[in-house]
């Protein structure tokens, strides 16, 4: 069997589960072989000699496995994470979010940056990059998440600007900081998660009955810690219950952005001006 016929034949198969079942076929098997793609292109002709492997990876991933635990990496900016059983993988909506908080730390020249549920360490990595003044403190409350977040921290020598924490919210943190940033759990506890979705963990993903309770509870840390600036990423449909309980607390309306599909995808609260 040749690569192009393994190819074909895996993106018959993965056809089932993917909408793009012959770019993930190349991703599976230059994984497999230690390769690039361009590389499978070129060499397409040449027979596989490890198909046995290559199809053990296709019939995981038939599975609803994520790809991205399969191979264990995940591209997010300009950078690539480990990523593995434990840890939720970094989606592309959230370079919004990374985008937002550069935004508001180049505006005010922030220095000082926390960061509440760090997960793979996507977003704190690709601010540290942008911003070399800055330090960020970032929290977890999984254990497993740290893990990942270090080896990725370390992957990037960014171990002396980012320190890691383990613990709820930014409970025990007494470093003041500038900003809060956070991508929190925000899908409602009733929602029937799709199926690759569900390797992933569930408390990085369900925030509650309605969703929306972790993204209070971060508001509430934000203006009891008199913290000058919040952004966060939340749910297409909870514009109205944030703006709603901002106005409830005595706090400016924030400033929500979309997604490239349009719908609502986050918001900015500027709780004091700097």
């Amino acid at each position: 069997m040749t690569i192009e016929q393994a190819l074909r034949e895996a993106s018959v198969i993965l056809s089932r589960v993917s909408d793009r079942p012959r770019l993930e076929s190349e991703i599976l098997m230059a994984h497999c072989l230690g390769r690039d793609r361009t590389w499978l292109h070129m060499h397409s002709d040449e027979e596989l000699g490890n198909a046995e492997r290559f199809f053990e990876l296709v019939e995981r991933r038939k599975k609803s496995e994520p790809i991205e635990y399969i191979v264990g990496n995940v591209s997010f900016y300009d950078i690539s994470l480990e990523v593995g059983e434990g840890v939720l993988i970094a989606r592309p909506e959230t370079e919004l979010l990374v985008d937002m908080a550069a935004e508001i730390i180049r505006e005010y020249q922030l220095e000082k940056v926390c960061e509440i549920g760090v997960g793979s360490g996507a977003v704190s990595i690709v601010l540290a990059r942008m911003f070399p003044h800055l330090k960020i403190v970032a929290s977890d409350i999984s254990e497993d998440a740290l893990k990942y977040a270090m080896k990725n921290v370390e992957r990037y020598a960014l171990k002396d600007r980012i320190e890691l924490v383990h613990t709820n919210l930014l409970d025990g943190v007494e470093t003041r900081c500038d900003m809060i940033v956070s991508n929190p759990p925000y899908i409602c506890k009733e929602y029937l998660l799709p199926h690759s979705v569900r390797y992933e963990p569930q408390r990085a993903l369900i925030g509650g009955e309605c969703g929306d309770e972790l993204l209070k509870e971060i508001i509430l840390t934000a203006k009891a810690r008199h913290v000058p600036h919040l952004v966060c990423e939340m749910g297409y449909d909870q514009r109205e219950s944030i703006a709603m309980f901002c106005k409830e607390q005595g706090l400016p309306e924030p400033r929500f952005y979309k997604d490239l599909a349009g719908l609502d995808r986050g918001f900015y609260l500027m709780l004091r001006k700097t």
